[in-house]
């Protein structure tokens, strides 16, 4: 797969709407053209402890960024015809639809795949498959887990290298 767009959503607590913060690369050519950083004020607008503490985002870092709804009005247009990659996909797509709901969205159906069932496939042995030990294998080194964008990053090298 040459053309793509690796996500990642981190969100503020248990409702999977809840985004703060997405990642997104964008690789046509098999090549990285475009990196995409935002902040989003998540609905509901509060943020559980266990999510701050992965993260490291708060209600403060996001009370005045966008909401999903005007953030996504300006990235989607970007990913138009693009397969969508994530690692654990199902936690991403459903992030995403969930807040397409939330906010009464028209869906596109966007196309996903997981590097991470991919990496399940192509390095059975590896001690585990979580995000950071499969970049490594791949010869990435993820800095800074748990920031949409460097997760996206790392979610792009691996699908370079394996799908």
């Amino acid at each position: 797969m040459l053309n793509f767009a690796a996500i990642d959503f981190e969100t503020a607590n248990q409702h999977r709407a809840s985004i703060c913060s997405l990642g997104i690369v964008i690789v046509e050519d098999g090549r990285v053209v475009d990196k995409i950083y935002r902040l989003v004020r998540p609905r509901p607008n509060f943020y559980s402890r266990w999510a701050t503490n992965i993260h490291g985002l708060s209600y403060y870092d996001t009370h005045q960024a966008q909401d999903f709804l005007e953030v996504w009005k300006e990235i989607a247009p970007r990913l138009k015809g693009l397969p969508l990659v994530a690692h654990n996909s199902p936690f991403d797509e459903g992030a995403l639809k969930a807040a397409h709901e939330l906010y009464e969205m028209y869906y596109p159906n966007y196309i996903f795949h997981c590097t991470l069932r991919a990496a399940r496939r192509k390095f059975p042995k590896l001690e585990n498959h979580q995000l950071h030990t499969v970049a490594a294998c791949v010869g990435f080194e993820l800095r800074n887990h748990h920031d949409a964008l460097a997760d996206a990053e790392a979610c792009a090298e691996i699908a370079k290298a394996i799908l």
